[in-house]
């Protein structure tokens, strides 16, 4: 049987994050994308140039449409911008009852744009949060989550125990941002135990796009019926190769490669 997976996020006209990013994934790993669009983003490599988000109706609308015949096996969100998206996205994932949802919360862009309004966090935590299977922040996302200073690996298990506090299955905090030149790891937290993801850190400004292509990834393997935890590592595969492969395209951030995972298993065949 197909599997099917939904991205609520907005679109990026480079390509490389976003929408475009999430069906890409998707599509790598065998699962029928679907779409809901939250807004429309003018950018490319060098970063966001304009935002223009589509209203709370148009996007119940889509995911109305998606729910009466499509039914997701997995659903991920992205940028949803407002409160107002925020809590129809909610509103639609209780009514279908959804599930192996994984939110990514989606605030900064890599050039520094805000994504995601102010008042919308409080939404996030509220309304959406409590129906996640996993949430995948990356260390300033999980501070403005938990409104606390991320310095320390307790740090990240205070910020993941916090997470789950707030009503989420699981937590894995990425660990693009940290300060360790040698590898970059993730802390994942399954509600009971941790387990640390470690990759080699690539020396590249090429990652655009890594916090959605993750999540995708995250979600499709979860769509397949897979557990947590391995979908996680191959969720971590599948961005490690992405970002090792580089396409070196773009004067700036340039995206990352979504065909490097699937590319080096058929090598390996």
């Amino acid at each position: 049987m197909t599997k099917k997976a939904l991205t609520i996020a907005g679109s990026d006209s480079g390509g490389g994050a976003g929408i475009q990013a999430d069906l890409k994934t998707f599509q790598e790993l065998g699962v029928y994308g679907m779409s809901a669009l939250t807004a429309v983003t003018a950018q490319n490599t060098l970063g966001v140039h304009g935002v223009y988000p589509l209203s709370a109706e148009a996007v119940t609308s889509q995911l109305e449409a998606v729910g009466e015949d499509l039914s997701p096996d997995a659903v991920k969100t992205g940028m949803l911008f407002s409160a107002d998206i925020i809590k129809s996205t909610a509103e639609s994932i209780r009514k279908f009852g959804w599930t192996n949802v994984v939110i990514d919360p989606v605030m900064i862009a890599k050039g520094g744009s805000t994504l995601l309004q102010k008042e919308a966090i409080k939404a996030m935590v509220k309304d959406l949060l409590p129906l996640a299977s996993i949430v995948t922040p990356n260390l300033p996302e999980a501070e403005a989550l938990t409104g606390k200073e991320i310095r320390s690996e307790a740090d990240k298990k205070e910020a993941c125990f916090a997470i789950v506090g707030m009503g989420a299955a699981s937590c894995l905090i990425k660990g693009g941002h940290d300060g360790d030149e040698e590898q970059s790891s993730d802390l994942f937290y399954d509600g009971e135990s941790f387990t640390r993801l470690t990759g080699k850190r690539i020396n590249t400004k090429h990652t655009h796009g890594t916090g959605c292509t993750f999540s995708a990834a995250l979600a499709a393997e979860l769509a397949k019926g897979v557990s947590l935890q391995a979908a996680a590592d191959t969720a971590k595969q599948f961005i490690q190769a992405a970002i090792e492969e580089t396409l070196e395209i773009g004067a700036g951030h340039g995206p990352t490669n979504h065909w490097a995972y699937q590319q080096r298993n058929r090598a390996n065949d």
